[in-house]
């Protein structure tokens, strides 16, 4: 295992405008790393600048203790899985799997062994002799990580991997891929645009957008308390709901566009002063109004519905804005129908009107499992 350390990182073509900018992190010894951000944000071309396929236009890189922006990539002593798999359409799988260590002269007792051994931890013994055209989208993967896996290179590197598989194979690959990860206990450093892959397969996530980071850290941390409304809403499906509004401390308020208060816990406004701020809210804490509530009520004119079969997603008009809500289980609404909604205040985030800075966090809200034997 291996630690990759990038240290005021930038990236430039013109050498005037840079495209990532004074990046610095730390990717630890066996970490599952998630590289996340929008098309275009700079997040393969980083994977690029570690694997040795990009220049670094300015700052450190470090593969374990070697500085290594000069090295070339066969000494990097990492290996890496592409987007479009990359494999040898003449050659069979077994040598595709052995390919790069054919190329390392490895004795072929032990070529052999080794692709074997891979081959039997993806479920690809029986299609050794195949050729990839003779291949599922999906088993061509396998192939491609599986000649990653037999190279021990202490260092991974996937550049949206899963892209091109349906949803239902997605799924169950990121789970083969985290699996393999934890039992080799090697380094992986995964780029993807799709949060849900992110927030699935991660120890760590770092955000970038337009090629700068927004936030690094946990995946659950991320989620709870996102540091500006660009992750706020980019992480979690729905999104989060954010709208412009008024604070007003006096009262502990906040005052939505529409005019619509709402009050939140005391201390909430701690180092907030009158103004405008940019309130978050996360959908799944807009709750059915049912009897006398102990959270703020407000009636909503619903705008659209999705039902799900497990729950049910639908808009509403929260003042000037449209919000999203998601509620567990089938809900009978339709379209224009006004219901009321409860608020839970306590997870309302805000976020400062000009910066984007969060100034005040929700609650915590993680749940633990009862110790077994424990009294209900």
């Amino acid at each position: 295992m291996k630690k990759v350390e990038l240290i005021g990182i930038s990236k430039s073509y013109d050498r005037q405008k840079d495209v990532i900018s004074n990046i610095d992190v730390r990717i630890e010894p066996g970490e599952f790393f998630v590289l996340v951000g929008p098309s275009g944000c700079g997040k393969s071309t980083m994977l690029r600048m570690i694997a040795g396929l990009e220049e670094i236009t300015g700052g450190t890189l470090k593969i374990g203790e070697q500085t290594a922006n000069r090295l070339p990539p066969s000494r990097r002593d990492l290996s890496m899985v592409f987007q479009n798999y990359a494999l040898y359409p003449h050659l069979s799988v077994e040598d595709n799997i052995t390919f790069g260590l054919d190329v390392k002269k490895v004795p072929k007792a032990e070529r052999k062994k080794r692709a074997q051994d891979t081959a039997e931890m993806l479920g690809l013994t029986d299609y050794m002799k195949r050729k990839p055209r003779e291949l599922s989208g999906g088993q061509r993967q396998r192939v491609a990580l599986a000649r990653a896996i037999v190279s021990e290179a202490p260092i991974c590197l996937m550049d949206e991997p899963l892209s091109n598989l349906d949803a239902k194979l997605r799924g169950h690959m990121r789970s083969e891929i985290r699996r393999i990860q934890r039992q080799l206990g090697i380094t992986m450093i995964y780029v993807t645009h799709d949060q849900v892959e992110a927030m699935t397969m991660g120890d760590r996530i770092m955000i970038l957008h337009e090629g700068k980071i927004q936030q690094i850290g946990s995946p659950i941390e991320i989620y709870n308390h996102p540091a500006n409304p660009f992750v706020a809403t980019f992480i979690g499906s729905p999104p989060m709901n954010l709208a412009q509004a008024e604070a007003d401390p006096g009262t502990s308020s906040v005052i939505l566009p529409g005019g619509e208060p709402i009050r939140l816990p005391e201390g909430a406004f701690e180092g907030i002063g009158k103004g405008p701020v940019t309130v978050g809210i996360r959908p799944e804490f807009l709750m059915p109004a049912q009897g006398t509530s102990e959270h703020p009520v407000f009636r909503a004119e619903v705008t659209n519905v999705e039902v799900l079969g497990h729950e049910t997603v639908f808009s509403f008009l929260a003042g000037t804005e449209e919000w999203t809500a998601k509620w567990n289980g089938q809900w009978q609404i339709q379209p224009g129908d006004r219901i009321p909604i409860a608020l839970d205040e306590e997870s309302i985030c805000l976020f400062d009107a000009k910066s984007g800075t969060l100034m005040k966090k929700p609650a915590a809200r993680q749940l633990s499992v009862p110790a077994e034997g424990a009294a209900t």
